[in-house]
């Protein structure tokens, strides 16, 4: 049981500095835009960035936890998600978007390295419920970030508070070093091939649960980082908060989020049926979205934090079940490879989501348009993870 508290504690922290490291620039952009020359609804395109580069290295990255530890993985997400955050700093373009390259190299391997890491060490009985609490580290680290980033700014300016989040993610990058030797056994490093992308892409494919658990993930991390990365700059721009009551308002969903990640877990665990779970959870981001598109500057600050609180208990709170089920339907023996694999699919789905958001919103002017568009989207995703297959694909 030690051994699990000392890995969950491990993987919560890197998962939620690794999540500052993308949450931070969303926080940011309303305030840096002006230096960097874009508007602030390019934050859009940035989170793309990110997670297209994520889509990429979390499948390489599951290989790699076989060859150099779950725990070393874990250390060069931290240095290159930190060093990606301080090169942001620097106010140029082009630095901005090579941050973004690094931050999404970083952040696609940090899952399944945790997952290999718990996976051995945790009880069937309680799979849910700590892949849930694991995964309460992306929004501990939103709630982090949207809590302390906004003071740091009206403290510091912009670029110190994102070197100051880039040096804590390094330092807990050096704290892991304590406990590698116990946990990696370097010793036992496989020496296997690491398989091409096409072949890890082709084992969801070609993986009846892993595709549908994959689709549906797809749909719902689009939902996700939409929330995430346009919350700040709508609450600002157009309901006409303050950046600070705006991070507050972010800081409310991502801890929602934290409560919702652990609950799901549980009803999970209770329902033993992961896909209603995820299906209930998709209709109720959906219907927040809706009301999202009917925030105005008219509503009290406490009901923008309700909607947002339920809003992020939904959009955030979703992904422990998730990659409780990938890990439960997954090839045994294959966890951290066929969680990667499925997170390609995932980061895709955060590439395609704010980006057409930004899209919507440029071409419309309408977030009206743009959260009723995402809603819809999961909506569909949804009804597919418990619609029953046809006979042919049952037998896929």
């Amino acid at each position: 049981m030690k051994a699990l508290i000392v890995a969950l504690l491990a993987t919560l922290v890197s998962q939620s500095l690794t999540s500052v490291a993308v949450f931070t620039p969303a926080i940011l952009a309303p305030v840096a835009s002006a230096d960097i020359g874009v508007a602030a609804t390019a934050i859009g395109a940035f989170t793309a960035l990110i997670y297209f580069l994520a889509s990429l290295s979390a499948p390489i990255g599951g290989t790699f936890v076989a060859r150099y530890g779950a725990v070393r993985v874990s250390q060069i997400c931290l240095v290159l998600t930190a060093g990606g955050l301080a090169i942001c700093g620097l106010a140029h373009l082009a630095a901005v978007l090579a941050g973004a390259v690094l931050i999404g190299m970083g952040y696609g391997p940090v899952t399944p390295a945790s997952s290999a890491l718990l996976v051995e060490r945790t009880p069937d009985r309680m799979r849910n419920l700590i892949m849930s609490i694991r995964q309460t580290g992306v929004p501990v680290g939103g709630a982090f970030a949207g809590a302390v980033v906004p003071w740091l700014v009206v403290a510091v300016g912009w670029r110190a508070a994102a070197l100051a989040m880039a040096g804590l993610t390094l330092l807990f990058a050096a704290v892991l070093q304590t406990i590698r030797g116990t946990y990696d056994h370097p010793g036992l490093k496989s020496t296997a091939q690491r398989p091409p992308l096409a072949s890890l892409l082709k084992m969801v494919f070609t993986h009846r649960e892993l595709r549908r658990v994959s689709f549906t993930s797809f749909a719902y991390a689009g939902m996700q980082m939409c929330l995430a990365s346009y919350l700040v700059v709508f609450l600002t721009e157009n309901v006409g908060l303050s950046v600070i009551n705006a991070g507050a308002a972010l800081s409310a969903a991502m801890i929602a989020g934290i409560v919702g990640r652990v609950l799901w877990g549980v009803a999970a665990d209770y329902a033993a049926d992961a896909r209603v779970v995820l299906a209930l959870l998709g209709a109720a981001m959906a219907v927040c979205a809706l009301l999202m598109a009917l925030v105005t500057a008219a509503w009290p600050f406490g009901a923008v934090l309700l909607l947002c609180a339920v809003y992020g208990a939904t959009a955030i709170g979703w992904n422990g079940v998730y990659v409780a089920e990938i890990a439960r339907v997954a090839p045994e023996g294959n966890v951290a490879i066929a969680t990667g694999a499925s997170l390609a699919l995932t980061y895709f789905g955060v590439v395609v989501g704010p980006f057409f958001f930004w899209l919507i919103v440029t071409l419309t002017g309408s977030y009206a348009v743009a959260f009723g568009s995402a809603a819809v989207v999961t909506l569909a995703a949804a009804v597919s993870i418990v619609r029953k297959p046809p006979a042919s694909a049952a037998r896929a």
